[in-house]
């Protein structure tokens, strides 16, 4: 009988291309082809010809897509993008997870950290 709750039902609605997803895109244009090729044209506006690669949006018109390029949700997306994404190596890194534990090929040195006091 469908979603029951509205705010489900709105948050998958509005969901759009991840920032990484948005990376590929720029990078490869067969990514993007791929991901153009899975929507029907009918289903597009104005059958898909305006399309705004950095924020994965469809335009109506030509004067649409120039618009939107001009205004801050367009500028903040590019912002965005221009930088670097985190690595899985960081995102461990920063909850504290460590992948290093005591393999084969670690070489660490014991470190004595007695103080000693001067009296």
């Amino acid at each position: 009988m469908g979603v029951t709750n509205k705010r489900t039902l709105t948050k998958t609605r509005r969901k759009i291309r991840d920032i990484d997803q948005i990376k590929a895109d720029l990078r490869s244009p067969k990514h993007l082809a791929q991901f153009k090729e899975t929507k029907a044209p009918e289903d597009l506006p104005d059958l898909g010809k305006w399309y705004c690669t950095e924020c994965a949006k469809w335009f109506e018109s030509e004067v649409n897509l120039v618009m939107h390029r001009k205004g801050k949700p367009h500028k903040r997306r590019v912002k965005q993008l221009s930088g670097e994404p985190y690595t899985q190596k960081e995102a461990e890194a920063a909850i504290g997870l460590q992948h290093d534990v005591g393999g084969p090929h670690r070489t660490e040195k014991t470190v004595d950290n007695e103080i000693t006091m001067a009296t």
